[in-house]
């Protein structure tokens, strides 16, 4: 990816308890990005969510949900990003797990590496 310009963003939304062949969801996205050498992925927990069945999902106390939401965002060139949606589309077919996919086009500042120093 250039460093800096035109991006797109890939935003995922699945639930904590979907699995790949035993495997976390989230962690074989973005195992699956790195090795398609995507530009960066990260994946955040929500608090509370619901989609498409309207079951909310919630990490109160009270309510404990073994199942909370997970985004996980890519963000690299377009091109990229849209050929990395059909190696998802597999997985989430393999997965059988529910999932909502937008893509957004954004503008990149800045996108450079840690120096070595700072590792």
């Amino acid at each position: 990816m250039r460093q800096d310009g035109e991006a797109t963003l890939l935003s995922i939304y699945i639930g904590e308890a979907d699995k790949l062949q035993h495997k976390p969801l989230y962690t074989a996205i973005i195992e699956a990005a790195r090795e398609h050498g995507l530009a960066g992925a990260t994946a955040w927990r929500g608090l509370m969510a619901y989609g498409a069945k309207s079951v909310i999902h919630t990490s109160r106390l009270l309510d404990m949900s073994a199942d909370l939401p997970i985004v996980v965002e890519i963000i690299d060139e377009k091109n990229k990003v849209e050929a990395f949606c059909d190696v998802l589309d597999e997985m989430f077919e393999t997965a059988d797990a529910g999932v909502l996919l937008t893509t957004h086009a954004i503008g990149v500042r800045r996108y450079l590496p840690a120096s070595d120093a700072e590792k």
